[in-house]
């Protein structure tokens, strides 16, 4: 049975939603990189106060496993569109508000305590946003395409990188006290301009035929999480475990950007240059790797993506350690521009394809938020593990590759959905057959 949808519009709507949505993500992850250690920790020593900027990164993404349960149920049982209004809301409002935030020197404690609420909101946030899209995209798409149309929602997400770096490269150029002083506040502020634009696409989006059939029907599940514990409950550890591959999204944008600049003392421009292009490869690679998935299936696109980050970490990292920037920009745009865009382009529907319509949002955005949460605290953990010296690249290297490869176990153990039927995913063989 085909979906008769608007992959299109469907797709660009997930695309200008998840890019301006991840803007406001990942100004937060720069800033922690670069400055939340010395405004709001500043009585800790420099390593110290390093790990704890970064522990409060990680901190959002303890919310996102909450907010996965609370959004999924709105989402499966009211309907995508709604979660995606008000995921963008929260976000664009917790945002602006870090920008406002007092220092430690003008409010003392409350300072990071306030700058931690204000992440966890985030946090809660971002849980249902690519699970709704995902789910709005793939229910839209044509059987055959479903990868492609799928891979738009992460490729917003890496164009929302790109805003991000490059509204900070201007103000990581500012001198060190106007920086730490009003600098650091633009890229937040900016945020409410982030939060009515996506407000106004969001509005338009219609909601999906698939969801559409099941309220029809009277099929919409009245306790989508208990039927997802009860039917998927594999699935969604499958996608928990799977999932950690975020890790190399995080080593990337935050603990290699601390470790060259805080570390290793290399320009701070430079270094946020890598990220630029990085995702401007990724922008253009992602959809590419979609299309490849929907002709040779799910599995061998993720796991050689997998497998090449694993590989492509120790070049990178060790790069920054010996400070060459043509190796740096190499080895960071191989490595999450191109290889890493494999796992990003097929995972929105590889996960998605795993649950039927009735608990897919569930599905995905507990999933996902689990392994992400994992994922979150990576820069932390390596940090703590692997120490903060200009040796420490290895260790963190180490500690990647064996994410990758937990990654790589449970995509391959999986089973392939690339020719499954739109109407079929996610059910049992009986169930099928009805179908």
């Amino acid at each position: 049975m085909t979906v008769h949808g608007k992959p299109r519009k469907a797709a660009v709507a997930a695309w200008i939603g998840s890019a301006l949505e991840y803007y406001d993500f990942f100004i937060y992850g720069t800033a922690a990189a670069l400055v939340f250690n010395k405004i709001f920790f500043p009585s800790s020593s420099p390593a110290t106060g390093t790990l704890l900027a970064l522990a409060t990164f990680g901190v959002g993404y303890l919310a996102r496993p909450v907010g996965a349960f609370v959004l999924g149920h709105v989402g499966d049982r009211f309907g995508r569109k709604r979660v995606l209004v008000t995921t963008l809301v929260m976000m664009g409002g917790s945002t602006f508000l870090v920008g406002c935030l007092p220092t430690y020197d003008q409010a003392g404690l409350l300072a990071p305590v306030l700058l931690v609420v204000l992440r966890l909101i985030q946090g809660f946030s971002v849980s249902g946003e690519q699970a709704g899209a995902n789910s709005m995209t793939l229910e839209h798409a044509p059987e055959n395409r479903r990868a492609y149309y799928t891979s738009f929602t992460l490729n917003g997400t890496q164009a929302g990188q790109i805003i991000a770096t490059a509204i900070f490269l201007p103000i990581a150029a500012l001198p060190e006290d106007q920086l730490l002083s009003w600098g650091w506040r633009v890229p937040f502020w900016l945020s409410v301009a982030v939060a009515v634009a996506g407000l106004v696409i969001r509005r338009t989006l219609e909601e999906t035929p698939a969801f559409e059939r099941e309220v029809a029907g009277h099929t919409v599940a009245k306790m989508p999480l208990a039927v997802l514990f009860r039917e998927q409950w594999r699935d969604v550890l499958r996608v928990v475990v799977a999932a950690v591959i975020a890790s190399v999204s995080t080593i990337f944008t935050v603990h290699a950007l601390s470790y060259a600049v805080n570390t290793i003392g290399l320009e701070r421009g430079p270094m946020l240059w890598v990220g630029v292009l990085a995702n401007v490869a990724a922008v253009i690679t992602i959809p590419l790797w979609g299309r490849l998935s929907d002709r040779i299936g799910r599995k061998p696109v993720f796991a050689g993506g997998s497998l090449g980050c694993a590989v492509l970490m120790f070049a990178y990292l060790w790069s920054i350690s010996v400070g060459d920037y043509l190796l740096i920009f190499i080895a960071g745009i191989v490595m999450f521009g191109v290889v890493h865009s494999a796992t990003s382009a097929v995972w929105p529907s590889f996960y998605g394809e795993m649950f039927p319509t009735r608990v897919r949002l569930s599905g995905m955005a507990i999933g996902t938020q689990i392994g992400f949460a994992i994922a979150g605290f990576a820069p932390t953990v390596a940090t703590a593990v692997a120490g903060t010296g200009p040796g420490s690249w290895l260790g963190v290297s180490v500690i990647t590759a064996m994410l990758c490869l937990i990654n790589v176990a449970a995509v391959l153990t999986a089973r392939e959905t690339y020719k499954v039927p739109t109407a079929e995913l996610g059910l049992r063989p009986a169930e099928r057959v009805t179908v």
